[in-house]
């Protein structure tokens, strides 16, 4: 039988521990942690991500501080806020949360962002420090993958891993973590010719084409670990809809020696590492024990 990687319930064990975390500490630092969340516009989906970073912030002990702005906001009213939050010392992290309007220069929005509150570790010097194997902010859906293969005591270690899909916020950072953790990487796409030929080597495949269903057994080997990090919403008939990743999981999982379930797998451990990411930042400015550092790849 394979086992399932239960993102929902390491996220709810790693809550306890900051929690917990934030109750010791907060009497040295006099505050809790902040954490500021930028969201331009009226998107539904982007709308849902925020609450539910701030309600994930209320069960740890973390003082979230919303900036909900119009879409007739210009850039440089952005970043003038980004650097108010840049020196305010009641905010360890702070993102610009994501997708936003054509119109905005994204990255230089990112580079706007003080590196060491970067909890999405998206600016240029964290990806920097990523590519060098230094210590930095980590992008939080690869390290919250991390974190659930070890938590399995799956071998990352001298392993075949294909990653399917090359963006900034999963492909590339994930595979450089994964190379710094002694894989053997291979990085595919959707120019990627015989993709199905490059999956089936993998020991551990991970999909983030963010094309719903796309892998089914075919490109699995046998016992292989697969992570899906794909979450997609689909019209099942006139007005029902399920969510499914870019795993045609029914087919996979009877072959495959461990999965993440969608949802409940990867997504709950990206919201996780934000907070991670948030204390960390927090422990940094007031020299606190570093009792959180197993959980930072």
């Amino acid at each position: 039988m394979s086992l399932k990687l239960d993102g929902k319930k390491l996220s709810l064990e790693i809550e306890e521990r900051l929690k917990n975390y934030i109750q010791i500490n907060k009497t040295i630092a006099n505050r809790n942690p902040g954490l500021a969340v930028i969201r331009i516009g009226e998107d539904p989906a982007s709308g849902v991500y925020v609450g539910n970073k701030e309600k994930a912030c209320s069960r740890v002990g973390i003082k979230s501080y919303i900036f909900h702005l119009k879409d007739t906001v210009d850039q440089k009213e952005v970043e003038q806020l980004l650097n108010k939050l840049n020196l305010d010392n009641d905010i360890d992290g702070m993102l610009l949360q994501l997708p936003i309007s054509k119109k905005f220069d994204e990255q230089r929005l990112i580079s706007n962002i003080n590196p060491e509150k970067d909890v999405d570790g998206l600016n240029e010097q964290n990806i920097g420090k990523l590519v060098k194997n230094e210590p930095a902010m980590r992008s939080c859906t690869p390290a919250g993958i991390i974190n659930l293969l070890r938590s399995q005591n799956i071998e990352i270690e001298g392993k075949k891993i294909v990653v399917i899909g090359r963006s900034l916020l999963v492909g590339k950072p994930l595979s450089l973590m994964l190379l710094n953790l002694n894989a053997t990487v291979t990085m595919t796409h959707s120019k990627t010719i015989n993709l199905n030929k490059i999956c089936k080597e993998a020991d551990i495949l991970i999909a983030a084409a963010g094309k719903p269903n796309l892998i089914d057994s075919s490109f699995v080997k046998e016992g292989a670990v697969i992570i899906d990090v794909g979450i997609h919403r689909l019209k099942s008939d006139e007005s029902k809809t399920r969510l499914c990743g870019d795993v045609l999981l029914e087919d996979v999982i009877p072959k495959v020696f461990a999965y993440t379930p969608v949802p409940g797998g990867v997504g709950p451990m990206t919201v996780t590492m934000l907070l991670v990411n948030t204390i960390s930042s927090w422990q940094k400015q007031f020299g606190l024990s570093s009792t959180l550092n197993d959980l930072q790849p």
